[in-house]
């Protein structure tokens, strides 16, 4: 028993070996570059509720849903949502998420992010093998 504990400790894990803490060096690659306006609060109260729109709408048409038709039909528009957030294109290619606007009921309205698109959402395209790379955790 003592000899197993000890081989425990001697042994240590990838994860406890790696760089931590105060002298861990900002990888680039993984991280991106570091903004100081990442890391402020929202400058407007109206900023973070924005942000969380669509969300806050779901959880509205989900628990409106539950009180009229059950338990299940909430249960059931959340599996398909879930199904359909699985089905992507390749990291590098711009997907339309057209199966997503269609199970919320945003396929027939026009709206803003229509004509002037997200700018997260911008057609630079990145090096296609990084990517790949990056979405399997081999980077």
């Amino acid at each position: 028993n003592s000899r197993g504990a000890s081989l425990l400790k001697d042994s240590i894990s990838f994860t406890e070996v790696s760089a931590s803490g105060l002298f861990e060096g900002h990888d680039l690659l993984r991280r991106g570059f570091t903004s100081v306006k990442n890391e402020l609060l929202p400058s407007h109260p109206l900023e973070l509720t924005e942000k969380n729109f669509q969300l806050n709408q779901d959880k509205t048409n989900f628990a409106t849903l539950r009180n009229i038709q059950g338990i299940h039909a909430p249960l059931k528009l959340q599996m398909e949502f879930r199904a359909v957030k699985q089905v992507q294109r390749l990291p590098f290619l711009h997907s339309s998420n057209m199966a997503m606007d269609i199970l919320r009921g945003n396929d027939e309205s026009i709206g803003f992010e229509d004509i002037l698109n997200d700018p997260s959402q911008s057609e630079i395209m990145g090096e296609p093998h990084m990517m790949m790379e990056h979405k399997l955790g081999l980077l």
